[in-house]
């Protein structure tokens, strides 16, 4: 037989944030099931999902980069690169050039590698 829980009423729970981080490291420990830990804590998936996106994005410092345009004068070019390119320049100083008529699951796996 299943169980059914009825919830009566709205109520808002605050979560600190040692509890936060608590919670995110046993629903995404190795094995566990984010499902089961909501559960038992009686919340939805969906706010577990949202915290954990909130942590990465604070560790990534969010999505976007800021982008510049240099003056490329006395600047060695790669040897002909048929149309338009994008060029990722790494803090390391490390730089990859992708050109126009780069394969895209070859572009998805190298911006991959770069996170």
């Amino acid at each position: 037989m299943s169980q059914m829980t009825l919830l009566t009423g709205e109520r808002r729970r605050t979560w600190s944030e040692d509890q936060k981080l608590a919670i995110l490291s046993e629903a995404f420990a190795p094995g566990a099931v984010v499902a089961e830990v909501a559960r038992r804590y009686e919340m939805s998936t969906g706010l577990i999902y949202t915290w954990r996106r909130e942590v990465l994005s604070a560790q990534d410092g969010g999505g976007f980069v800021p982008a510049r345009v240099v003056d490329s004068a006395g600047e060695v070019r790669p040897a002909a690169v048929p149309g338009p390119a994008i060029v990722v320049e790494l803090a390391q100083g490390a730089r990859v050039t992708i050109s126009a008529d780069t394969p895209a699951a070859l572009v998805t796996a190298t911006l991959r590698a770069l996170r």
